[in-house]
């Protein structure tokens, strides 16, 4: 009998946001049952001797947090852009990054 208890389920939907030397990927997967959770995942590129590796954190999110998590992300972007930095023009960040060399080396398999 196959040990699957490692492997990432199937990907629904894949998003991805680069900032930099960090990626963020916000992939809706599936469970056996057809229920569907978010993973949230940064990777971090960094460099090791004389080549790239990338570090990685993950996040998972049932849809019974969804609410809950959106609303406490939301009020602390607020707070920052409200009232930790009102005069800060936030609207620099709105374009979107050029493609870069190391595109291919961020994609999950």
């Amino acid at each position: 009998m196959e040990d699957n208890r490692g492997n990432d389920r199937e990907e629904i939907f894949s998003r991805r946001v680069k900032a930099g030397k960090r990626t963020y990927f916000f992939d809706v997967k599936s469970t056996k049952s057809n229920d569907y959770y978010l993973t949230i995942t940064e990777s971090k590129r960094r460099m090791r001797d004389d080549s790239f590796t990338f570090e990685k954190h993950k996040i998972f999110l049932y849809k019974e947090d969804f609410n809950k998590f959106v609303e406490a992300l939301q009020d602390a972007v607020d707070h920052v852009k409200n009232d930790l930095m009102s005069d800060f023009d936030f609207s620099q960040f709105d374009r979107e990054e050029s493609e870069n060399e190391f595109d291919d080396e961020l994609k999950w398999d």
